[in-house]
């Protein structure tokens, strides 16, 4: 059909439906026109040294032509990779979040609702894609950039636990107790294997470093595992008086200063553990939001609320813009069916 006889259909429709179709392309080139400058960002920071193969690292691979991609109402041309060591071919996206989406005209806005925090079933209505392909999008992404982190820490270093209810939030016959409703509560009283304890640490830079450890209290070798690369005799350690941190300290060699939970002692010169208490309680209250987060997922809202604290004090299209791009630049090869039959192992 003819652009006039296009033209000429339109003029048939009545004013509502002209609008609705205005609206229509208004946003589908918007979403072309916020997107492409992201993939092209991707494309240069991940190429910034030389074409890498996604698939073997090796750096001799070349440009190998085009591909075809729907966006919005257009089909763009985007640049495809061969591996002359390995032989296989590669784009700018592939193992990322973005890899085999068919709607990637639609991630920044889906960005922008996880920023805002606004539920997945209205981040669907707001976006037009079903709930569900959203919680995918959504752990693929975390999954990316959950392996964003850094070297070492720096100076004073404060370091604590907090403690999640264990959760199979979205699991179908739970063995060994009812379902819990919104969260639930624990059967014991204090710590017990019901809990899963989350380590966090942070240096007076704001470098943090938060993990699941597993259930139960919180033991040294399970605490050397998961951090000890990053603290050297140059730190500083503030910790809680708990016996785990102590044993800990003494065998790494640190200078420790341990504040008791009575609250008489909070504070001595420069040493206390506020920072990282205020950073539980502001964690605590996000992950309320969600009415329980099952346990197998943790790390993924550990890594979102990180991020969420970097770019707390700016909320605009760079930021939104900026986790994606993060998120492209790790290799991730999770896959729907890997995150809906993932399970959880203390």
């Amino acid at each position: 059909m003819a652009l006039r006889e296009i033209i000429k259909e339109i003029e048939k429709l009545s004013t509502a439906d002209q609008y609705r179709l205005k609206d229509f392309f208004v946003k589908s080139l918007n979403s072309y026109s916020a997107n492409e400058p992201v993939f092209k960002e991707v494309s240069e920071k991940k190429h910034k040294d030389g074409y890498t193969c996604t698939h073997c690292h090796s750096n001799n691979a070349v440009r190998f032509g085009k591909y075809s991609v729907k966006v919005g109402l257009k089909t763009m041309e985007r640049q495809r990779y061969r591996c002359k060591d390995c032989g296989k071919t590669f784009t700018d996206v592939t193992n990322t979040p973005l890899y085999r989406t068919h709607l990637p005209h639609k991630w920044l806005d889906f960005v922008q609702c996880m920023i805002e925090g606004y539920s997945l079933r209205k981040a669907s209505e707001m976006i037009e894609v079903h709930f569900v392909t959203l919680f995918y999008w959504r752990h693929k992404l975390l999954s990316a950039l959950k392996q964003m982190d850094f070297e070492e820490f720096s100076g004073i270093v404060e370091m604590d636990e907090t403690y999640f209810l264990y959760s199979e939030k979205g699991k179908r016959n739970i063995d060994g107790r009812k379902p819990r409703k919104r969260g639930g509560s624990s059967k014991y009283r204090g710590i017990s294997k019901e809990q899963v304890c989350v380590l966090i640490a942070r240096d007076r830079q704001k470098s943090t470093f938060s993990k699941v450890l597993g259930q139960g209290r919180i033991v040294k070798a399970r605490l050397d595992k998961a951090i000890g690369s990053k603290l050297t005799v140059s730190n500083i350690l503030c910790t809680d008086a708990w016996r785990a941190f102590k044993t800990y300290a003494t065998e790494k060699g640190l200078e420790h200063y341990r504040f008791k939970s009575d609250g008489k002692d909070r504070v001595r010169g420069l040493y206390h553990i506020q920072n990282v208490n205020n950073y539980h309680s502001r964690l605590k209250g996000w992950v309320a939001r969600f009415n329980g987060v099952a346990t197998k997922y943790l790390d993924h809202y550990l890594s979102w609320f990180q991020f969420l604290e970097i770019i707390k004090h700016r909320n605009d299209d760079t930021t939104v813009s900026k986790m994606i791009v993060d998120s492209c630049l790790f290799s991730t090869k999770t896959t729907y069916e890997e995150l809906r039959t993932f399970s959880y192992s203390n």
